[in-house]
């Protein structure tokens, strides 16, 4: 598969080399049949996390990951996939917080992000646990333990 990640950084905090992300992505797009995907990684800080999970969610705080899965119009045919937006200040406390190490969080959150922009959902226990399994069987084979664990 081809795929073109476009990942831009606005925190001074460090993060993950392109690369790492380049495997995380592919780690979660592996088995599915497209020959070509474009996703775009945006690194973003508490300020503009909370500024966009209020715009888009109604959710007055910022969150870890959020997806923006790409629409095409009618007829149009394209390799763009969508967009994640990911709080590197969330990422960091989250995984302090639960005694992760913070490479795996950043990896759980970029299947679980590119997992929303595959279609796959949580709103329902149903869906949750067909989703949590997802990512674990990925993370599994990329090294990292059960992030539900």
């Amino acid at each position: 598969m081809n795929l073109r990640l476009r990942l831009d950084c606005t925190t001074r905090l460090p993060v993950p080399a392109v690369g790492k992300f380049r495997r995380w992505a592919r780690a979660a797009l592996s088995g599915w049949r497209r020959r070509s995907v474009a996703i775009g990684v945006r690194i973003v800080g508490a300020a503009e996390s909370r500024t966009l999970n209020l715009r888009y969610r109604g959710k007055d705080q910022p969150t870890n990951v959020l997806s923006f899965p790409y629409e095409a119009p009618p007829g149009a045919r394209t390799d763009v996939l969508g967009d994640l937006v990911i709080c590197a200040p969330l990422v960091r406390r989250e995984a302090r917080a639960e005694h992760k190490d913070e490479q795996a969080h950043w990896a759980h959150l970029v299947v679980h992000g590119i997992l929303h922009l595959r279609g796959y959902d949580h709103e329902n226990a149903r869906q949750a646990a067909i989703m949590e399994d997802r990512e674990v069987r990925i993370l599994r084979r990329l090294g990292f333990p059960n992030p539900y664990t």
